[in-house]
């Protein structure tokens, strides 16, 4: 990562700053965008819909093996170089245009499947002289030659995760990118959470709905005793135990916090939500500083009704490798993870439709008070759609070609494949467990 670059990660402006450079009708509307910014409340997010996302897990990108996925509609590729540096690039071939997809990677270099160019962690193409005849190609072949490279993203990985910075343009020099938000307000770090300290399992779930119905439902907290009450191993969380709280919220350019309390005082708190812009949800209980658990949930928009979250369950507790696998925590945990998404599916696929037909507007839907946060989500969501309006940067027609819409999903809800051979692991390890016991008396015997 170059100098310049880091220095941008540390020193962003905020969204919404303008250059000091320009003609006066430039300077006349810079003026006016900073009297509208310095009269914004205190308490209004900063961040829109473009920025850092954590778009993948570190278990997820293999050495060798290109993982495909896109953003707002645009095709990209995370894959690890040969020094295991990740690194993202828009699925496009700058030679004739072909995707990626069929391709390899050979000693870190991304391979293109039409006619076999090699690119390098820089995104330059390495072999020219292989793909092309150069006796038949013009005097302008060498200022051809340095037009021949990748389409980059900023990526970093950091605590398991790979954030890429998505601007929704691509551009073939790295070093160029302006970087206008921090990744550190995306981390749990920057909240008090020493995610280090916690050991966690992880999921990742498809969905073919709107990405931000789903970011909806998960600062909902309250639709979990209905929904989910007979699977969350949890006492106090069933459709017989519906009660009421007293909620908190606090905002400010980085957040928003949802405490609930339980009226009945000698309860406490029954859970805490934060959302940080444009894509992470953290569900804990107490102070972040010190909670036993803290959830982050990762929300990626693939497309228009296509989206991926990375769900992570951060404990203090059962931290013993061997007790774990011993109780099948894992499966057992990734398991409920599964059911409950699959229990929100229908629900979350029918309400995007009924917002894209219209039908949610306010005359047909009346938010209640335990309703607040879902506003204020969604009307920061309404302000960034219509000043970064990322649907539009690669918009899609009844003419576009939908090869990658057609690309299968992989995890569940909308692929159970990985929810089944979960169960059938749980079946075996549970069995062979039974066994042991017959075991040691046929060894005794």
């Amino acid at each position: 990562m170059s100098e310049k670059w880091v220095e941008q990660l540390n020193n962003s402006p905020q969204l919404g700053e303008q250059p000091s450079e320009g003609t006066s009708s430039d300077k006349n509307k810079a003026r006016k965008t900073q009297e509208l910014n310095s009269v914004q409340p205190e308490n209004q997010l900063s961040g829109g819909l473009l920025g850092w996302y954590a778009a993948a897990s570190s278990n997820s990108i293999k050495q060798g093996e290109p993982y495909f996925f896109s953003m707002y509609n645009e095709p990209l590729i995370i894959y690890r170089d040969k020094d295991s540096r990740t690194k993202c690039i828009k699925d496009l071939c700058p030679h004739r245009g072909a995707s990626f997809r069929g391709g390899e990677i050979v000693q870190g270099e991304l391979v293109c499947p039409y006619h076999g160019a090699r690119f390098s962690t820089k995104g330059e193409c390495t072999n020219l002289d292989r793909i092309t005849c150069q006796h038949i190609v013009d005097s302008n072949y060498k200022n051809y030659a340095k037009k021949i490279h990748l389409y980059q993203y900023p990526c970093v990985e950091k605590d398991g995760y790979i954030y890429i910075y998505y601007s929704g343009k691509a551009q073939t020099n790295i070093e160029e990118f302006e970087i206008k938000t921090n990744l550190s307000d995306l981390e749990a770090e920057s909240y008090g959470c020493q995610i280090t300290e916690y050991k966690y399992e992880e999921v990742i779930v498809d969905f073919k709905c709107d990405w931000a119905r789903i970011i909806e439902n998960h600062l909902d907290i309250l639709h979990i005793f209905w929904v989910h009450g007979d699977t969350i191993p949890d006492k106090d969380v069933s459709r017989n135990v519906i009660t009421s709280f007293n909620q908190k919220i606090t905002r400010d350019k980085r957040q928003i916090e949802s405490k609930y309390n339980h009226k009945d005082k000698s309860k406490g708190e029954f859970i805490t939500i934060k959302f940080i812009p444009p894509g992470r949800i953290l569900i804990y209980k107490g102070e972040l500083e010190t909670a036993r658990y803290v959830q982050v949930l990762d929300h990626i928009p693939l497309a228009m009704n296509r989206a991926r979250v990375i769900v992570r369950h951060y404990r203090k507790f059962l931290t013993n490798n061997l007790l774990t696998k011993l109780i099948i925590f894992k499966n057992l945990q990734q398991r409920i993870f599964y059911k409950v998404f699959s229990e929100d599916y229908l629900i979350l696929r029918t309400q995007t439709f009924n917002h894209q037909m219209g039908y949610i507007e306010k005359d047909n839907v009346k938010l209640l008070g335990e309703d607040k946060m879902v506003q204020y989500y969604w009307d920061w969501l309404q302000s960034s759609i219509s000043k970064d309006k990322p649907w539009l940067l690669h918009p899609t027609n009844e003419n576009t070609n939908p090869v990658h819409l057609e690309t299968p999903m992989l995890y569940p809800p909308e692929n159970p494949k990985l929810a089944k051979q979960n169960n059938n692991q749980i079946v075996i390890q549970v069995i062979l467990r039974a066994l042991v016991p017959f075991g040691l008396i046929l060894l005794l015997i």
